[in-house]
């Protein structure tokens, strides 16, 4: 049986990693490179960096953070953010970065996950969903921009048109309980993962380690994202690790 996945998320701005509440009232968390190596000692399976800032900046990300980050790691290491073409994937990932995750430039150019997935292999092509809960008739909808514009599209079919155009996982965050800590979204989660056959990573909401159980037996994610909970020792992920287990949750144990 594959083990679930616990990943830790860095929100970067200004070169800093910051967090807030369903995508708004930053604060600063800490040095990106600093926080990286901590939750890797702690057991953390992967690290994602997201520039948040990058695409409302229309800039590219900062390949120095990505640089001094990357040296601070030995598990995979996802960067996103003010990714638009395929050498600005091609630039983060010579930095230092395992994967890449697309976002707002997908959804205006979806041949940009093809593109990516023909150079560096689908397992490099990270597709993150900002997700909202719409309308009864549209159900959740994909926003853009660090979470600030509608892309008038629905989640279920976005991540079904990701998946066929090359990506290898799916980044889902729940807007609406981004940074709540009241629990991930398991049935958008749920939702999504029947949709497709590459590996969901849920996102948003994590509170405690019962979240984590939640979202692995009730959403059936295949991993689990989290960045306030780590950042400000609200939870061990050597600890959460072990109530995982003892849950009957595969995972694997840090040394």
């Amino acid at each position: 049986m594959l083990t679930k996945r616990i990943i830790a998320c860095l929100d970067v701005t200004a070169g800093r990693v910051v967090k807030g509440v369903c995508f708004s009232d930053l604060r600063d968390a800490g040095d990106p490179a600093e926080l990286a190596h901590r939750h890797s000692s702690a057991g953390a399976d992967e690290i994602v960096l997201l520039d948040i800032s990058a695409t409302r900046q229309e800039r590219a990300t900062l390949l120095d953070v990505v640089r001094r980050t990357g040296r601070e790691l030995f598990i995979p290491f996802t960067v996103g953010g003010g990714i638009r073409s395929l050498a600005d994937a091609a630039a983060v990932i010579e930095a230092g970065a395992d994967k890449v995750a697309v976002n707002s430039a997908a959804l205006a150019r979806p041949e940009l996950i093809g593109e990516i997935a023909a150079r560096f292999g689908s397992q490099a092509v990270v597709v993150a969903v900002d997700a909202k809960l719409g309308s009864a008739r549209c159900g959740w909808e994909v926003w853009s921009a660090g979470g600030t514009k509608p892309a008038g599209t629905e989640v279920l079919a976005w991540v079904k048109e990701a998946e066929d155009r090359g990506a290898g996982e799916i980044l889902l965050t729940s807007m609406d309980r981004d940074g709540t800590k009241s629990g991930f979204d398991c049935q958008l989660t749920a939702q999504v993962f029947d949709a497709v056959r590459i590996p969901v990573i849920a996102s948003g909401g994590a509170g405690g380690a019962g979240h984590f159980v939640e979202v692995f037996q009730q959403g059936r994610a295949d991993a689990a994202l989290a960045a306030s909970i780590f950042h400000y020792g609200l939870s061990s992920i050597r600890e959460l690790k072990s109530n995982l287990a003892a849950a009957g949750i595969p995972v694997r144990l840090p040394c």
